[in-house]
């Protein structure tokens, strides 16, 4: 059984350590930590990476945020992989920085990213896991503050964090989207 884990970012230095990729920073450490690398491909930067017996690709569009559902959909059908086995992994500013909150629908959220995933997909009932950036700016700054880079405060909160969400990644096809809800929405 395989499985679509999609991190979304923007590809490039420039937005590297930026909040708006926590999605790519995420999916980097589980690919650490599993102890493969990601090759560039059509659309995304990819990987692949063995769970107790299931099959995770790791995907990290280069579309560019907006533009995330191309490369969703493309490896999707690609990897012929059901929607009910897709999890994106996207930044929040309505969370606290680093508060994790699993879904299994719902809307975008103002957010272009999962937005365009809606729009190309057809549906709102895909599996998201939403990772807090805190809102921490002014009315105005909403985009400079996610492409902005963490502060040194929030680097310090990050890593225990970035754990736990590919904790709740690696759950998901073993136990399902409902008992990994239950289990990491708490924490």
């Amino acid at each position: 059984m395989k499985y679509l884990i999609v991190g979304l970012g923007n590809p490039g230095e420039k937005y590297k350590n930026t909040r708006h990729n926590i999605g790519y920073k995420v999916l980097d450490f589980l690919a650490e930590s599993a102890g493969i690398s990601f090759s560039d491909k059509r659309y995304a930067y990819v990987s692949e990476m063995k769970h107790k017996g299931k099959t995770l690709i790791l995907v990290k569009p280069t579309t560019y945020m907006n533009l995330s559902g191309k490369a969703v959909n493309y490896y999707l059908q690609a990897e012929k992989i059901p929607i009910e086995n897709l999890m994106v992994v996207v930044d929040d500013i309505s969370l606290e920085i680093g508060k994790i909150r699993i879904k299994a629908k719902g809307s975008s959220g103002g957010h272009n990213g999962l937005q365009n995933i809606q729009d190309i997909l057809g549906t709102v009932n895909y599996n998201r896991l939403r990772f807090g950036i805190g809102n921490n700016f002014y009315q105005g700054g909403q985009v400079d503050y996610v492409l902005g880079e963490w502060t040194d405060d929030e680097l310090k909160i990050l890593p225990e964090r970035i754990v736990m969400a590919a904790e709740a990644i690696k759950s998901f096809p073993l136990i399902g989207i409902d008992r990994t809800m239950n289990f990491y929405n708490n924490k």
